[in-house]
Order: structure tokens, then C-alpha cells, then sequence
């Protein structure tokens, strides 16, 4: 099965180690793709744990609306293994229903103890 994030490997060679928390995602954009690859599978849990604790709420559910077509990732800044910050760029598309849709935002991460964790995002940001 091809990994949703929309990389050419399998879900058990890309995000599939991450969402059962046998590995770690490396940089802010492996945490943004494999947090997209959770929400495709419903996987509420490892989206609450790749959270950041100042911004996570305190109950996330899966909505089971949207159909997920797709992830582009547009640009990231930082995010490396060895920063402590990061922004992800990107474009997800789904739809509800028939009606085709597009979640446009730049997500920014911290590392908080040694893991990649999403902290906010802009919707639709200028360039």
C-alpha cells in the first residue's frame, strides 16, 4: 500500500513506523507527513502525541467527512535534525462528499525533547 503523504515509498517504509510508535519522525516535514498520513487513517491518538503540549486541545476526534486526496509539501524552513524550530508548507487536498476541497497552511514545529511536534499554523499564507 502506497504511503498517503504522497512519498514513493509503502506506508510501512515511510509513515507506518511513526504512527505505531516504533521510530521517530527525523525533521519537522516527516512529523507534517506523517501527521497527514494519521489523519487519512483516523489515528486521533498519534496526532494528540505530536501535539505540542501549549497548543494541543484537549480532545481531538476523527471526523470521518473528508475523503484525503492528497499532500504537497510547497516549501519548509528549517526543521532539520539539528534545529529546534521549523515550518512546513503545504497543500492538502480532500473532499466532503463530492465537493473537492484544499487545506492550504504553513505549520510551524518545535522539538520538545528530542521529537518533532506541531505547534500552529497560518491558513492560506501570503508569500
Amino acid at each position: 500500500m502506497p504511503c498517503p503523504c504522497g512519498s514513493e515509498h509503502t506506508l510501512a517504509d515511510c509513515c507506518g513506523p511513526f504512527l505505531a510508535d516504533a521510530a521517530v519522525p527525523p525533521t519537522a516535514e516527516t512529523l507534517m507527513r506523517s501527521r497527514y498520513t494519521a489523519f487519512t487513517q483516523g489515528a486521533v491518538e498519534y496526532l494528540r502525541a505530536t501535539w505540542h503540549a501549549s497548543t494541543r486541545p484537549a480532545e481531538i476526534t476523527s471526523d470521518p467527512a473528508p475523503t484525503w486526496m492528497g499532500l504537497k509539501i510547497l516549501t519548509t524552513k528549517a526543521g532539520g535534525p539539528d534545529d529546534s524550530e521549523g515550518w512546513v508548507e503545504f497543500v492538502a487536498r480532500y473532499k466532503i462528499g463530492r465537493r473537492p476541497l484544499r487545506l492550504h497552511e504553513r505549520s510551524r514545529f518545535l522539538r520538545e525533547d528530542g521529537a518533532w511536534r506541531y505547534v500552529d499554523g497560518v491558513l492560506d499564507p501570503l508569500r
